[in-house]
């Protein structure tokens, strides 16, 4: 199959699960990243304008990751606001002063702050909250758990971030949106490829059955193993069989 195929049954998936769910609409974030790019590229022509509202939400975040979300909901002519939890998120760690978390915790609790407004609005609005995470991040487990990775549908989840970047351009946009440099935003001069030791395009071959060298293939499949409970459905023991 095709990829622009492949896009056009992810549409039509997310036109099946509204009305098999009863829900209105959606609900996205937007960062200004490739992956959200493409959901929100997808999701708009799947069901309209009128049932996808997108919201960015800077957490003391670059200026330019505001700025290309506000372009792309623009160009892709889709309902969007901002909302700042800058303020909030910092009177968060002022309640936790005296604990000394780590920058990836403090990173953490960002996703799960953004994730927690966009129920918010969801809710209020009857809509779902949609994904944005890709092949590559669902395999080796990058996402917050409760964070990004807590979300009520995931319609890229089978792309490579190769693949998400080709799709982006089948859409439309501009090479600047598919090409830009991966960057959950978590902190300051983090980048998906410099955190993880290994590129996208590593991983996507790693992923497709390709020759890669020994050392990222160690870290990809360490990666893989350790973020098992992450994919897993929530563990339980035995049901109680009552007398």
């Amino acid at each position: 199959m095709k990829l622009e195929e492949y896009l056009l049954e992810i549409e039509q998936f997310l036109r099946d699960y509204l009305e098999v769910s009863h829900c209105k609409g959606y609900v996205l974030g937007l960062s200004g990243g490739v992956d959200s790019t493409l959901v929100a590229a997808i999701a708009r022509k799947a069901v309209g304008k009128d049932r996808l509202m997108c919201y960015t939400i800077p957490i003391e975040s670059r200026r330019n990751d505001e700025d290309d979300a506000k372009k792309i909901a623009e160009l892709l002519d889709i309902n969007f606001k901002k909302v700042d939890l800058t303020d909030t998120y910092l009177s968060f760690k002022e309640t936790l002063k005296g604990d000394d978390f780590s920058r990836l915790t403090l990173g953490n609790l960002k996703a799960r702050m953004r994730m927690s407004l966009l129920y918010a609005y969801a809710q209020e609005l009857g809509y779902l909250v949609l994904g944005t995470d890709n092949l590559d991040e669902t395999y080796i487990g990058y996402f917050t758990k409760y964070g990004d990775g807590g979300v009520d549908l995931l319609p890229i989840k089978y792309l490579t971030k190769g693949e998400v970047r080709r799709a982006v351009k089948i859409y439309g946009l501009s090479s600047y949106y598919s090409d830009r440099v991966a960057s959950a935003g978590l902190y300051a001069g983090q980048t998906d490829e410099g955190e993880l030791g290994f590129t996208y395009d590593t991983l996507d071959k790693y992923l497709l059955g390709e020759e890669i060298d020994e050392e990222s293939k160690a870290k990809i499949e360490r990666l893989h193993k350790i973020s098992e409970h992450k994919r897993n459905p929530l563990p339980s023991p035995k049901p109680f069989k009552r007398d």
